[in-house]
């Protein structure tokens, strides 16, 4: 890992100001760390952007919530093709969205294949998103859904039928609280941030982390950035296993390490699953958006191969910035990112608060960050 390539690229990243401010870093084989930050939490406040600084880290949730429903599979208490309505028998009455009719009403109609704990890991179960499908959107603005009504979305297919983003592991989240017979957040506080020391990471900002949080800035039509209002739903709510916690670099990145170290968080079957697909020939890893506010169309590694696993989007071949094929990866909708290669020892985050996602400024910086840890 090049030290000089990295603090190179914070101090060209800080005078472009492309970014209000962002938070870069990598930790090698030798257990080294690189990174640093740069700019401000909010371009409305003078507060520098630090490495403790808590940012919202969106999808990058996801990750967590799934190893923690692959910890339960090793010890037996819950199996990959248990149907989801076994553990939350309202999942079953959730009918599939065909579309909308000439008055605009919803085409409804109950589901007939069983939705398995494997389909929601793989998003193969018919879950999407408002912003990545819109015919979800038109139905949710219609019903009046809003953030924290995940829950009440239809499904777009029947299960295994194809690869849709989606509020798949907010479903997982609450099937491990079924299971385990605790909210989720206290459940993942036991099993995994407490054990591995990641004393910034939960569900909501505590009063001591207020004055460190960074605020969501919106990318403006000509380019520029405002800070926005912006907050999730506060508890007590649908917990959000898909999208709901707030962390740091530091936190993150010592989450991403112990999974790479044999045996700490997963038996050696399952760590090798989440970097092996598990949807067979079905496209997977795009998203088209249908929300421009939210998200810019998403396609991670453009056209190389590509496929999701058990929780990870995984690179096939080896990837354009340096990571080793079979390496995982996937972002938060804050313009935040990540990668762990097991084959290099290798993982990297690269967090801003910036919407819409997939901004190419944003984009580009986590690219630049890759370049230099494998330089």
């Amino acid at each position: 890992m090049s030290r000089t390539a990295v603090e190179r690229l914070l101090t060209e990243a800080a005078r472009s100001a492309r970014v209000p401010g962002a938070i870069v870093l990598a930790r090698g084989p030798d257990g080294a760390e690189i990174g640093g930050a740069f700019g401000r939490r909010s371009m409305a406040a003078p507060q520098a952007m630090t490495m403790d600084t808590v940012v919202w880290i969106a999808s990058m949730t996801k990750l967590v919530t799934t190893v923690a429903a692959l910890q339960l599979v090793a010890e037996g208490r819950l199996a990959l093709e248990t149907p989801v309505a076994a553990w939350l028998p309202a999942f079953a009455d959730l009918p599939i969205l065909e579309g909308h009719d000439a008055q605009g009403d919803p085409i409804l109609r109950p589901g007939v294949r069983p939705v398995t704990i494997r389909h929601l890991l793989t998003h193969t179960s018919g879950l999407g998103y408002t912003f990545t499908d819109a015919e979800l959107g038109r139905y949710a603005r219609a019903q009046g859904l809003g953030p924290g009504d995940s829950h009440r979305l239809p499904r777009r297919f029947e299960a295994g039928e194809a690869w849709l983003y989606g509020v798949n592991t907010d479903w997982l989240g609450e099937v491990i609280a079924a299971v385990v017979g605790e909210t989720l957040d206290v459940y993942l506080a036991r099993r995994l941030f407490q054990p591995l020391g990641m004393s910034d990471t939960g569900f909501a900002p505590r009063p001591d982390q207020a004055d460190r949080t960074a605020a969501i800035h919106a990318r403006l039509a000509d380019g520029g950035l405002a800070p926005m209002p912006f907050a999730l739903p506060p508890p007590p709510h649908f917990m959000m296993g898909g999208g709901g916690l707030y962390a740091t670099a530091p936190d993150y990145l010592t989450f991403l390490t112990a999974l790479m170290e044999p045996g700490r968080l997963l038996p050696p079957d399952l760590t090798s699953a989440l970097f092996d697909g598990a949807v067979g020939d079905l496209d997977a890893g795009d998203m088209i958006s249908s929300e421009p506010s939210l998200t810019r169309d998403y396609r991670p590694l453009g056209d190389a191969p590509k496929t999701w696993s058990l929780g990870l989007l995984v690179n096939r071949e080896r990837g354009p910035d340096g990571r080793s094929a079979g390496s995982g990866a996937w972002a938060g909708l804050g313009n935040c990112y990540y990668w762990v290669d097991p084959k290099a020892g290798v993982a990297g985050v690269c967090l801003t608060q910036i919407l819409p996602f997939a901004d190419p400024d944003a984009l580009d910086l986590a690219a630049a960050f890759e370049r230099a840890v494998y330089s």
